[in-house]
């Protein structure tokens, strides 16, 4: 019996021994965490262990094997969440001067998603290739799948994922024109998109109440769409009109996507004109009765009630055309500007006039662009300000007539070559905090990648807070201070509901075989610290940040790595871009 024993030992001690041998080494471990796994699901302790930048194991990992890990991350009183997926970013140019994302790292954003009217390609046909500098060298962009490429060689430290802009696929074929297309010109169209889709695109994105934009009908949007649909894509909208037409325009993005069969993305839904706050529950409603119906309708918001937009949006729709130079010879043509100033005051049917939308209060305007030399000194003023300062200048007696203010901004405006980025405050608190707390609302800044030094801090101007402090902002004041939403309901809206939006299945959600995009945050401290007065700073709280499997931010230190890849939709390399 002791021989059978000891057979039997040894039988059990070299199939354990077989077991060990099979256990691949784990890279890292982040250990003793509250793990907030994307679900929605409560939080619970756990440890989770990455290898090949793969998550391996979540849960309880045996001491023994995280003794034996390369690497260790003691998460003791942290949050281990799926990495964030900024729904709706614009960093299609910054991630080409600087990679490394800083202000996006800093929120503990592992994904960008970029595109919307306006894309990184193409430029075909009526618009000249875009150069950029790739490891310091211009290179020609004329395929989406081109710029995908640029940003790879120049390096990421997180991934990015693109839209195609309507702006390109409408642009390629009839440049600066607003006339309407032909029917040939049309399938062009169609063409192009179905290129920038196998490129990698994950759908179509417009900005529809841009002035280029008036003549695309929701039929366009349709057939459009349904090249999006063969393709598996998704239709994101920043609607037509976010002011007194605003549930018109709902409307109409739900219908592209029904009757096109695709999924609908409102873009930063609000209710932009004072004349209808209060009204965001007609959105809901409109929103819900197409998900009953079968309609893949959702939203996504950021948390601010101030948008920024460009201060020649104020000008009617027909002086864009031809461009910026067509713009500033009609600012100079008498006629013309008395038609404009006319139009600013009055509107126009269907254009969502932003000066009318905050009631003609210029106080409500936040300039946040870099100036000129001439004009420096009014950089982060808002607009009565500026106003005031240019008519006790030119010896004008106030208070001004509305005539005359609008004729200064025009001034103002020309002076800033046709464009001046701007920050309006045009929506509520309680309207955004019901979008906010939808289930089919998600979180996209609406930024892009900056940085407090360096060629993205060089940019200059007064961004947006939203640039900075999107995410941890939903953290700190919208689950931790006002309890709006639960935390494990953020961190949904902020991973694995973005993930499912754009049909990316192999991150979103911490779950053993998919890739290790990790954030481990203090849910004590994670807040944002940028502000509309003094924007460039950086949030805190996020603690480490894991792309790919390897550490980008490093107890609240950006590390030099840099993982990042671009994901591109129906492409299987996806995944091989990160083993």
């Amino acid at each position: 019996s002791l021989q059978v024993l000891l057979v039997g030992t040894l039988f059990l001690l070299g199939d354990s021994a077989s077991a060990n041998a099979a256990e691949p080494a784990l890279d890292l471990v982040v250990q003793g965490g509250w793990i907030v796994d994307g679900t929605g699901n409560p939080p619970f302790r756990g440890d989770l262990a990455v290898v090949d930048g793969t998550i391996a194991e979540v849960g309880r990992i045996e001491p023994r094997r995280v003794a034996q890990a390369r690497r260790v991350i003691d998460a003791r009183d942290l949050v281990v969440a799926p990495g964030f997926i900024d729904m709706h970013s614009h960093s299609d140019r910054t991630l080409l001067l600087d990679g490394a994302a800083p202000s996006k790292v800093f929120q503990g954003v592992t994904t960008d998603v970029l595109g919307e009217q306006d894309s990184g390609g193409p430029f075909l046909d009526q618009l000249e290739p875009s150069t950029v500098a790739v490891k310091g060298q211009p290179r020609s962009i004329r395929r989406l799948g081109e710029y995908l490429d640029a940003l790879d060689e120049n390096g990421l430290a997180i991934n990015v994922a693109t839209y195609v802009g309507l702006g390109n696929v409408w642009g390629c074929v009839m440049g600066k024109s607003f006339a309407r297309p032909t029917a040939e010109q049309f399938e062009r169209m169609k063409a192009i998109l179905a290129e920038a889709m196998e490129d990698g695109a994950f759908g179509l994105s417009d900005a529809l109440a841009s002035p280029e934009a008036n003549v695309v009908s929701t039929d366009d949007l349709v057939r459009l769409g349904e090249v999006v649909q063969r393709h598996g894509g998704l239709y994101s909208s920043h609607i037509r009109n976010e002011g007194e037409d605003v549930l018109k325009a709902v409307d109409e993005a739900i219908a592209v996507g029904e009757r096109a069969g695709i999924p609908v993305d409102i873009i930063h839904v609000k209710i932009a004109d004072q004349k209808l706050w209060g009204r965001m529950n007609q959105i809901v409603a409109k929103v819900e009765a197409a998900r009953a119906r079968g309609v893949n309708a959702q939203t996504n918001v950021y948390p601010y009630t101030r948008g920024n937009n460009n201060l020649v949006s104020i000008v009617p729709p027909w002086a864009h055309e031809g461009g910026t130079a067509a713009l500033l010879e009609r600012l100079r043509s008498p006629a013309d500007r008395a038609r404009i100033v006319q139009e600013i005051q009055s509107g126009l049917p269907g254009w969502y006039n932003h000066y009318l939308a905050v009631g003609g209060d210029w106080s409500r305007m936040l300039i946040s662009a870099r100036l000129s030399d001439k004009n420096r000194r009014h950089q982060g003023q808002t607009m009565d300000v500026i106003l005031a300062d240019r008519a006790r200048l030119a010896g004008q007696a106030q208070p001004l007539e509305k005539a005359a203010q609008i004729n200064l901004m025009l001034d103002f405006l020309a002076e800033e070559g046709g464009s001046v980025s701007t920050i309006y405050a045009h929506h509520t608190e309680e309207d955004m905090n019901l979008a906010l707390i939808q289930p089919w609302c998600s979180i996209g800044s609406d930024g892009s990648a900056l940085a407090i030094e360096g060629p993205l801090r060089a940019l200059g101007g007064h961004p947006h807070p939203r640039n900075f402090g999107t995410f941890p902002r939903v953290l700190g004041v919208y689950v931790r201070e006002r309890k709006l939403l639960r935390l494990e309901d953020a961190v949904r809206k902020m991973t694995s509901l973005n993930a499912a939006k754009l049909g990316l299945m192999d991150r979103g959600l911490l779950r053993p075989g998919l890739v290790a995009d990790v954030c481990v945050f203090n849910p004590k401290t994670v807040i944002d610290r940028s502000t509309y007065l003094e924007p460039f700073q950086y949030s805190q709280g996020i603690e480490y940040l894991i792309v790919n499997g390897t550490v980008v931010l490093e107890q609240g230190r950006p590390t030099s790595a840099r993982p990042g890849k671009t994901l591109r939709h129906g492409q299987r390399s996806n995944r091989d871009r990160v083993e």
